[in-house]
């Protein structure tokens, strides 16, 4: 048994990067940028206005101004600015040549066909030329991953086919005969397999694309038959169950004869102790506990980093560090533990938790606390970093 420090270290190392591959800039969203997106303009292009107002000179705010061109967004300024003149101009529109202040139209009244300005100003109301972003300038680093924003930003730069990296293909395979489908009502000793849709739901929140195998019998041969198709069309395997000590735990086993060499096969951590990796020359597989709260917890761990590392997004869970609402203890020190919480008015509240089979607990979980090996109790008030679900 190794520490999660351990097993997170070994998953990361593990890592190889999957293919590349160009797509409109509008699919793009959820995906890995794979290369810098630089801009082919200056932005703003022009020094334009930026509010409704008057173009003038600054030394000439005391006087009145002649009004002498009106300017919208989208126009070209004609006429140049002399003392004692002023462009009406939009929000947006091209600053014109000889102003040097844009002085905002609330500031303003007019006064026989001429601006008399009622106070002054400390800003200048013009947004220069290339003062957000230069030309050639980098405005998207290689391993973003791509948001509503993004896709402004490319399109602002004229970024329209974007290169990403490909989406991971996952297959997604439940084990054990106790298993039945959600759409079937379960009979004596049955329980509904929740696991494998929990997970696929899991995978396409982070753009992978899953494939679902179905429930293997627990049988070794119909388990290795499923893994070995599994692993043959995907980059990636996830099992859910089967990976413990019991007599028809054998995944390590199939594994093993589907040519995957297991990395480790038991993490000193609460929920998802049986949590298994393992590698090939090219496909990776996740072993995960089939209880629900420890396939859930272990995804969000280990796989996700992982999954999104083959897509060349260094992924960190958001945490947020709040204070402790109540006392809280454990008996049991010998593993780390990842305990489902509220937060309320600031605070952290544990969840009332029965198990790694509750996954009712997460319903209304807003994220894990860790208990460190050794620790038995967090005190009330005490500062806990929440890792955000």
């Amino acid at each position: 048994m190794i520490t999660f420090e351990e097993a997170f270290k070994i998953v990361k190392d593990a890592i190889k990067t999957i293919e590349i591959e160009q797509i409109p800039f509008l699919n793009s969203l959820n995906r890995i940028s794979a290369e810098d997106v630089k801009s082919d303009i200056d932005m703003p292009p022009f020094n334009k206005s930026a509010v409704d107002g008057y173009a003038c000179k600054a030394d000439d705010t005391d006087k009145l101004l002649e009004i002498i061109e009106t300017v919208q967004a989208g126009q070209t300024p004609v006429k140049e600015i002399k003392k004692g003149q002023c462009t009406q101009i939009m929000t947006g529109a091209p600053v014109p040549k000889g102003a040097d202040t844009v002085i905002m139209v609330e500031y303003t009244e007019i006064l026989n066909k001429k601006i008399k300005i009622l106070r002054k100003q400390s800003k200048t109301n013009i947004s220069y030329k290339a003062e957000d972003v230069k030309i050639g300038q980098t405005v998207l680093k290689k391993g973003t991953l791509i948001k509503p924003q993004h896709i402004a930003v490319m399109a602002s730069v004229g970024y329209t086919n974007v290169s990403v990296y490909k989406q991971v293909k996952v297959g997604v395979i439940s084990t054990g005969d106790e298993l039945v489908e959600p759409a079937e009502k379960p009979g004596i000793s049955q329980i509904r397999n929740s696991n494998g849709h929990q997970l696929i739901a899991q995978l396409k929140q982070i753009s992978a694309i899953p494939a679902y195998y179905g429930i293997a019998k627990d049988t070794f041969d119909d388990t290795f038959k499923i893994v070995s198709k599994a692993l043959s069309e995907n980059d990636l395997i996830i099992l859910s169950g089967g990976v413990s000590v019991g007599e028809f735990d054998f995944v390590p086993e199939v594994l093993k004869k589907a040519g995957i060499q297991i990395l480790f096969d038991s993490i000193a951590v609460t929920p998802g102790k049986p949590t298994t990796f393992g590698t090939s020359d090219s496909k990776f597989c996740f072993g995960l506990p089939g209880n629900p709260v420890s396939s859930f917890v272990q995804f969000e761990l280990l796989a996700k980093p992982f999954l999104y590392g083959m897509c060349g997004y260094n992924y960190t869970a958001p945490e947020i560090k709040l204070p402790l609402a109540k006392e809280f203890t454990r008996k049991k020190t010998e593993r780390k533990a990842f305990i489902p919480v509220n937060i309320q008015n600031g605070e952290i509240y544990p969840i009332e938790y029965h198990g790694s089979g509750h996954i009712h607990s997460l319903v209304t979980a807003d994220g894990l606390i860790a208990f460190p090996i050794g620790k038995n109790i967090l005190k009330q008030g005490e500062l806990i970093d929440v890792r955000q679900i």
